[in-house]
């Protein structure tokens, strides 16, 4: 890219020194930390595997449902005692108080072990929203491929809530089918192996058709999810631009879209349903044929029409109730299982789709103090830090050629320096890569001798301040506006300078309502210096769209505001690049 420099006072072209020594790029930086990040995920468990509080959970709920088997075979006891001897309430006590104790065991070790699968999977659900949006933060605003805001924010909030469905409830119910299976199997099979093999026959076929059931399910949960986020990116999209759309008679044609992406919505929604109620009605049709060839069984062996499927004897009325009563605790943790199939196919779906997101960043901000080496550059002890720029390489994806290609800059401490050029020769874009909004292809940018690496960038930023042409202002006074959240920020005294005469607590509308142009670029301007620790100025098209005494104004108090720090200016105004210390023109 070239470029020239330009004294302000007018002199020969000067030639830009280079005092780089070398050292790591973006790109050999990035390597360690894209490394790290790939091997975190190749080691990572599943969360069933890392949460030991689930697996316990799970185990608590399996044992409650195991107690089934000595309740059901105190009842057969009972109620055989009573048909067979007749001698009242008092001859089966110590069977029905059993049956009680063993009841409220159940109960109490069902209720805690789902409320500790419940907490469990809420902790395990917020670390990894909190991961994924750290994963978020650690990526660049201005990258092309960040997720888009509705999308990741419908995912982190709403469509995240089906994994916790998804840990609490399918997944110890699917330890109650492997477990308690087998043992209802054995307790049948110790009294008829006939009963055991009937029950046994069925479970294959139940097992097939929610195999291939859930196959659609899954696949309908995951197109349900990416139409749910297209449909709030869209909506997003439209009301940000809303004023436009309304400006250009465009509103009735957005309703349109929006109604047509809701009936998708809705369409793939009853699609997952009917596929979740399909699975309910095969198990319950298979059960029910289940249960009914046990207890024809049964019925025939006591009536003594059959003399088989025992080991050597025949079934007393003790024995078929307590086949009868098992029967259906075999396909108890079956039915439950297709009940929460739909929670399967959804909670997989989102949490795929969550840990994607967040996998999405290199490396996260905790590893910036050990990929940049110290935490902060030396500007913050009182000295305005220089800037370096090498080499830089950048190109946007799908666009013609490079922005920048070898391009280099040197500024040095508290040097105020203006790029000027046409639209388009990439002066914003400089700023944002200085700023680590956007990544380079190749080339390094150092910082007081700090590189701005993708572990380093948020770091870095803590000592940027960032002065655009249309800052944005919530709905709050001037001196929150100006603190922006930081502590122990000089928001008044910042006021008092650039917008003398103004009360601090005076507050303003939403984006800024209340304010002139030039108020609006003085408080931003106020926002940026009222952080003590931000030693470099980056502002981009400060006089954009103002008057000529207006951008006067704004001129002087960005000048005055720049003291004592390092400044870099892109702007197309030439009035401002002359009162600067040196011009870098940007050719397209």
């Amino acid at each position: 890219m070239p470029r020239s420099h330009i004294p302000r006072d007018g002199g020969p072209r000067q030639p830009e020194s280079s005092p780089l020594s070398g050292g790591p790029g973006t790109e050999d930086a990035a390597a360690p930390a894209a490394a790290s990040a790939k091997a975190s995920r190749r080691t990572r468990r599943p969360a069933w595997a890392a949460e030991p509080a689930l697996r316990r959970a799970a185990w608590l709920q399996a044992g409650a449902a195991l107690l089934w088997l000595p309740q059901a075979w105190l009842l057969a006891r009972a109620l055989g005692t009573l048909v067979a001897g007749g001698t009242g309430v008092a001859a089966v006590a110590t069977e029905a108080g059993l049956v009680l104790l063993l009841g409220l065991v159940r109960a109490v070790l069902d209720i805690y072990g789902g409320r500790l699968a419940f907490r469990s999977a809420r902790d395990r659900l917020g670390r990894d929203r909190a991961r994924a949006v750290a994963a978020l933060a650690g990526l660049p605003p201005l990258d092309p491929g960040r997720p888009a805001a509705g999308a990741a924010a419908a995912l982190v909030t709403e469509q995240a809530e089906a994994v916790l469905a998804y840990w609490h409830r399918f997944r110890p119910a699917k330890l109650r089918v492997v477990l308690v299976g087998p043992f209802i199997l054995l307790a049948v099979g110790w009294v008829s192996w006939l009963a055991a093999l009937l029950l046994l026959l069925t479970a294959p076929l139940i097992f097939l058709f929610m195999a291939l059931i859930g196959w659609r399910a899954k696949a309908a949960s995951e197109a349900r999810l990416a139409e749910v986020a297209d449909m709030h990116g869209l909506l997003l999209d439209r009301l940000r631009g809303l004023p436009t759309i309304r400006a250009l008679g465009a509103v009735e044609a957005a309703a349109l879209r929006l109604r047509s992406l809701s009936d998708t919505v809705r369409r793939r929604t009853m699609a997952v349903l009917r596929i979740a109620f399909l699975s309910s009605t095969v198990l319950e049709l298979f059960s029910a044929l289940g249960v009914a060839m046990v207890a024809v069984y049964v019925g025939f062996h006591l009536l003594g029409e059959l003399h088989f499927g025992t080991w050597g004897g025949t079934l007393g009325l003790e024995q078929g109730l307590f086949i009868l009563l098992l029967a259906p605790a075999w396909f108890e943790p079956l039915r439950e299982l297709a009940t929460l199939w739909h929670d399967r196919a959804s909670g997989e779906a989102a949490l795929a789709a969550l840990q994607k997101l967040g996998d999405g960043t290199v490396a996260g901000p905790a590893a910036a103090s050990d990929a940049a080496g110290p935490a902060s550059p030396a500007g913050v002890a009182g000295q305005p830090p220089a800037l370096e720029v090498r080499a830089l390489r950048f190109a946007h994806p799908g666009g013609v050629g490079p922005v920048f290609d070898g391009f280099d800059l040197a500024l040095a401490p508290g040097e105020r320096v203006a790029l000027l050029g046409p639209s388009g020769s990439g002066k914003s874009t400089l700023l944002a890569l200085i700023a680590g909004l956007l990544r380079p292809e190749a080339g390094e940018i150092r910082i007081d001798g700090l590189p701005m690496t993708p572990a380093s960038a948020p770091a870095l930023r803590h000592h940027i301040a960032w002065v655009g042409h249309r800052p944005h202002f919530r709905a709050v006074s001037l001196h929150a506006n100006a603190a922006f959240g930081r502590s122990g920020t000089l928001a008044d005294a910042a006021i008092a300078r650039l917008l003398p005469g103004v009360d601090p607590a005076r507050r303003v509308g939403e984006g800024g309502v209340g304010l002139s142009g030039g108020e609006a670029l003085r408080l931003a301007l106020a926002r940026a210096v009222a952080d003590p620790d931000a030693g470099l100025i980056l502002a981009d098209e400060p006089t954009a769209h103002l008057d000529a005494g207006t951008a006067d104004d704004v001129a002087d108090a960005l000048l005055a505001a720049a003291e004592g720090r390092t400044l870099l200016v892109a702007t197309h105004d030439p009035r401002l690049a002359a009162r600067l210390d040196r011009i870098v023109r940007i050719v397209p």
